[in-house]
């Protein structure tokens, strides 16, 4: 038995930069409005070395 492709891609919950991406559309701002703070938060994940929010304190 086989499992078709988008049976593992719909159980994923959506990841942080495609959270963002979503709010910032639904709140019309500009596509580099979204690009600056989509490249702050990735400045900001690797600066703190991909560590996950709650381990930071």
């Amino acid at each position: 038995m086989t499992h078709a492709p988008n049976d593992a891609i719909s159980h994923n919950p959506p990841r942080l930069l495609d959270q963002l991406r979503d709010r910032i559309r639904l709140k019309h701002y500009s596509r580099r409005t979204e690009q600056a703070y989509v490249q702050w938060v990735k400045r900001y994940v690797y600066f703190h070395r991909k560590r996950h929010p709650a381990e930071m304190g």
